[in-house]
């Protein structure tokens, strides 16, 4: 299999750039002749950015597992798709070759439909690392139904919220799943979330630690009976067969949550065609991806990583990819080095999160493995600092691996920015060059293109997309005018991304952060209203107002500074432990703070506003240039608050 539009030199870069701005419709339109569909569009793309209203591949038909499994069966059906390595590394890898794919995909979305399932229904998947997730996933897919992921480390609260917002009215799940050294118990966490739920009727469990679940009649059956029972079904004399349903090019194909800037999870909706155009092309060129290359990119899928680079980009491009159920750290801070040693990695797409954390660890984890497989590293989640990236270059990639530094979000479905692997030029730290179609643009604080460089020849402001490209979301599910508030409103004509950007005389572009209230730790999006709400959860808390801080691990760590009521015991610390576990409760460990202050008071405005720019200086050690402060309601409070910093 070659691909015909993947980008081999900056010039023929350059040359296609240049055309998907000049003449998107053709560009498109040419490299949309490489999928297979039902029915060809009438119009390639038709938006604007008011409503906001944008359509691609108007009035073509397909179905994206098509895509992703069917077409690929005979030429590559033994080929793997999946190489699946388990937490544990005493226990069985895993192969799942194309026609496997196939045949689990078609049995699953049989299990769907003799459960109910209909197109267009709401799925809530919360499952563990394994194999069975991608076939959830995909057999979601197959059957026109919406799959929403949650990841497995979110709390009850959060998930009845998610299954809430989109009324979902089935869930698959497992009975628990290993994460290094802990068992999580995800189907107890499910029936917790299930109290009170009106709407779910049924839920398929998939046994995979046999921790013991209570099943209720009636509402809960076993992954294993059901596909036993499919298997009869979907397959005739040694044929498997299950008609994937034909879907508009614009119909959703998932919902993704992801935090906003209010307490209430913002369930972000991708369509069909548009998203495995992008995935595809993206992979294809970002990544070099050559036929047979091993890609192991080690994102959980219930994040956006996971759908767009371990499933649908991979799976279009008939790839190889690695599914790891574990972390990085466990049995061992050599974990990662062993897979690639183990299965001969080619592609190595990580958070820099995960970088530091393994930086800590020195270089005896990396002494014996060999990693020569590597051609090609990868980032993804936040920006990485230079120190992280050359320790990447050096001792992982050996000088000899491109790193491709990949800038994008939930909402945007792919990489928007980024170098192509040994086609363009890498600049530690730097995002660099937008993809085809992507036109990036820098604006002030009023919407005005920013053009003035400073005397380095930089260029720096709020970073917008000037026109649509392929996977840009559709809407926020069930509420468009809170997408069009979120993402449309701020600046007209232009989706406003909510990070801050550099750009250079050469066109690269840097990403300095987020600008709004949502903060990025560990390469996950969390609003500061949502940790602010869990917070006031607790019995004690009065107020409190959560910043990010630099940390040297996570890139950004949460700060909170809380107003408490009646201290227990006057035991700080027991209260501070208190308060953690609330959050856990309430979103899941993922968002407990770093550091809790307490304080007396809050820097407020005559008009009761926080000033959370004070707090954020404070929390980041700039105490000496917090503006002025007499115009507070009670500026005796910032000192206070200094004194006190953690």
């Amino acid at each position: 299999m070659s691909y015909p539009y993947q980008i081999t030199s900056l010039e023929q870069y350059k040359a296609d750039y240049k055309k998907s701005v000049e003449e998107p419709e053709a560009f498109w339109g040419n490299i949309a002749e490489n999928f297979q569909w039902r029915k060809k569009w009438n119009k390639v793309l038709d938006w604007n950015f008011r409503e906001p209203k944008v359509e691609w591949f108007q009035g073509a038909k397909l179905n994206i597992t098509e895509n992703c499994i069917d077409r690929h069966l005979a030429t590559m059906g033994d080929k793997p798709a999946i190489i699946w390595e388990p937490n544990n590394p005493e226990e069985r890898v895993r192969i799942v070759t194309y026609n496997r794919l196939h045949k689990r995909v078609c049995q699953f979305a049989q299990v769907l439909k003799n459960n109910g399932v209909k197109k267009g229904d709401r799925v809530c998947i919360y499952m563990g690392m394994v194999p069975e997730l991608a076939y959830a996933v995909l057999g979601c897919a197959r059957i026109g139904a919406i799959h929403s992921v949650i990841f497995g480390g979110f709390s009850a609260q959060s998930i009845a919220d998610r299954l809430y917002d989109a009324q979902a009215e089935f869930i698959v799940t497992c009975d628990g799943a290993y994460r290094g050294n802990k068992d999580i118990p995800l189907k107890s966490v499910i029936d917790d979330a299930l109290i009170g739920n009106r709407t779910v009727k049924k839920v398929i469990v998939y046994t995979r630690t046999r921790t013991p679940v209570s099943m209720l009649k009636g509402r809960d059956v076993w992954w294993e009976d059901e596909m036993e029972h499919a298997e009869h079904q979907v397959e005739q004399n040694g044929v498997v067969s299950f008609p994937a349903e034909e879907m508009d090019a614009e119909d959703p194909l998932f919902i993704l949550y992801t935090s906003g800037s209010t307490g209430k999870p913002k369930g972000v909706v991708h369509s069909s065609a548009g998203y495995m155009l992008w995935t595809n092309y993206t992979f294809v060129n970002v990544f070099q991806y050559k036929p047979g290359d091993v890609h192991f990119c080690t994102a959980d899928i219930g994040w956006i990583t996971g759908h767009s680079y371990i499933l649908y980009g991979p799976l279009s491009a008939g790839g190889t990819s690695l599914m790891f159920e574990g972390i990085p750290t466990w049995p061992d801070a050599g974990r990662f080095w062993d897979i690639v040693d183990k299965h001969k990695v080619n592609i190595l797409y990580t958070a820099p999160t995960a970088i530091r954390s393994l930086m800590g660890f020195g270089l005896e984890p990396l002494k014996g493995k060999d990693l020569s497989s590597l051609k090609i590293l990868g980032t993804v989640g936040e920006p990485i600092n230079e120190e992280a990236w050359h320790w990447y270059d050096e001792h992982v990639g050996k000088g000899k691996c491109p790193i491709v530094d990949t800038w994008w979000q939930t909402e945007t479905g792919g990489c928007l920015i980024s170098n192509m692997a040994g086609v363009t030029p890498a600049k530690p730290s730097w995002a660099t060059l937008p993809m085809p179609g992507v036109q990036p643009i820098l604006v002030d604080e009023k919407g005005e293109e920013v053009t003035e460089a400073d005397e380095d020849g930089i260029i720096k402001g709020n970073l917008c997309i000037k026109a649509p490209w392929p996977a840009i979301l559709r809407t926020t599910y069930g509420d468009h005018e809170r997408c069009r508030q979120n993402y449309f409103a701020t600046y007209e004509n232009l989706y406003f991304t909510g990070d801050g950007a550099l750009k250079d005389a050469d066109g690269n572009f840097r990403i300095t952060g987020r600008v709004d209230d949502v903060l990025n730790v560990s390469g996950h999006r969390i609003g500061t209203a949502e940790v602010e709400n869990a917070l006031n959860m607790h019995a004690g808390v009065v107020e409190s107002a959560v910043v990010g801080y630099p940390h040297d691990v996570k890139g950004q760590g949460i700060y909170a500074y809380v107003i408490y009521g009646h201290m227990h015991n006057n035991d700080e610390e027991l209260t501070r432990k208190d308060i953690l576990q609330t959050v856990t409760r309430v979103i899941g460990p993922i968002a407990k703070p770093d550091k809790i202050q307490f304080v007396s008071g809050l820097p407020k405005t005559r008009s009761g506003k926080i000033m959370r720019r004070i707090l954020r200086k404070i929390a980041e050690g700039e105490t000496g240039s917090l503006g002025d402060t007499s115009t507070l309601l009670d500026p005796a409070v910032v000192d206070e608050i200094v004194k006190g910093k953690l």
